[in-house]
């Protein structure tokens, strides 16, 4: 794999902003500047505004933590962002999604036997996705099952991991150990 483009900048370059928003993340639930936070943090401004949106989408969602760990995984997939799959394939199966629906999403599957919750979510998210838009039957699940404001948060969560997966893309985020967990698709 080709080396990661965005080296980590030493304390004694930061400047003012930049080791505030830095700090903000190391004191919060996250913990580290992982991922796409290395880049973002060339951009303070938009790391800061970035990882609040993120803050809410991972911590404060209106969906269930399984569902909305389902958004990320299909937006990661969609893009092939290997460290997005890595970090949240297992936060997925931790909040309870089936293995059985996280491997057929990294293979480019639908999965099969889906519950009707985890379909709408899958449904909704791959025509936003592959569309950029969503038709009426599938808004109409998602918004039955978990209103407005779940609609509204499953939107979020496919732009923000959509903004993260590029990050990581274009830094060339390494997956510890090496190990590709997403093959090409066709």
């Amino acid at each position: 794999m080709e080396p990661e483009r965005f080296s980590e900048l030493d304390d004694a370059s930061l400047s003012d902003e930049q080791r505030q928003v830095r700090d903000a993340i190391l004191a919060g639930p996250r913990a580290g500047m992982r991922g796409p936070f290395k880049a973002l943090l060339r951009s303070p401004g938009l790391f800061d505004t970035a990882q609040k949106l993120g803050a809410h989408i991972r911590f404060r969602s209106s969906l269930p933590r399984a569902l909305n760990e389902l958004a990320i995984l299909l937006t990661a997939r969609h893009w092939t962002a290997q460290f997005e799959w890595h970090v949240h394939h297992g936060l997925a199966l931790e909040a309870g999604l089936p293995p059985a629906v996280a491997a057929a999403i990294a293979e480019g599957r639908r999965p099969e036997g889906m519950s009707a919750e985890v379909a709408a979510v899958h449904d909704f998210v791959r025509a936003l996705l592959h569309t950029g838009a969503v038709p009426d039957a599938e808004f109409a699940a998602v918004r039955e099952r978990f209103g407005e404001a779940g609609v509204v948060d499953l939107i979020g969560a496919v732009g923000y991991y959509t903004l993260v997966s590029m990050v990581l893309n274009v830094d060339r985020v390494q997956v510890p150990g090496g190990e590709l967990p997403l093959r090409p698709l066709p």
